[in-house]
C-alpha cells in the first residue's frame, strides 16, 4: 500500500486485448521510524491500473491524495526498474 499525491495522469487507453489501462505517478511524503528514530521518506512512484481501476484513475484530478493497494513489478522483460500495479485505488478526501 501505498498512498500519495497524484502528480501524472496520462490518457486511458487499450490493450491490444482491449483490456483498458492508465500510467500514473504519485509523490509519497512521510514520517517513518528506522532504528529507533523519525526518518522523512520521500518518493516519486510509476504505477499503471487495468480494467475497473484504469476508469477510476482515468477519472481523477492531478493533485488528489490516493492510497493505492498493489504489487510491485518489473516495468518491462528487460528492465528493472519497477512500477507499482494497483490493484485496489482509494481516493482520499479532507487531507
Amino acid at each position: 500500500m501505498l498512498s500519495g499525491n497524484l502528480i501524472e495522469l496520462d490518457a486511458l487507453r487499450h490493450t491490444p486485448a482491449g483490456i483498458p489501462v492508465v500510467n500514473f505517478r504519485l509523490s509519497h511524503a512521510s514520517e517513518q521510524i528506522e532504528a529507533g528514530h523519525m526518518r522523512a521518506v520521500q518518493c516519486e512512484v510509476a504505477g499503471v491500473a487495468f480494467e475497473r481501476d484504469a476508469r477510476l484513475m482515468a477519472a481523477a484530478k492531478l493533485g488528489m491524495q490516493v492510497k493505492v493497494t498493489g504489487f510491485l513489478a518489473s516495468k518491462s522483460r528487460d528492465s528493472k526498474q519497477l512500477v507499482l500495479h494497483a490493484t485496489n485505488i482509494e481516493f482520499v478526501e479532507g487531507v
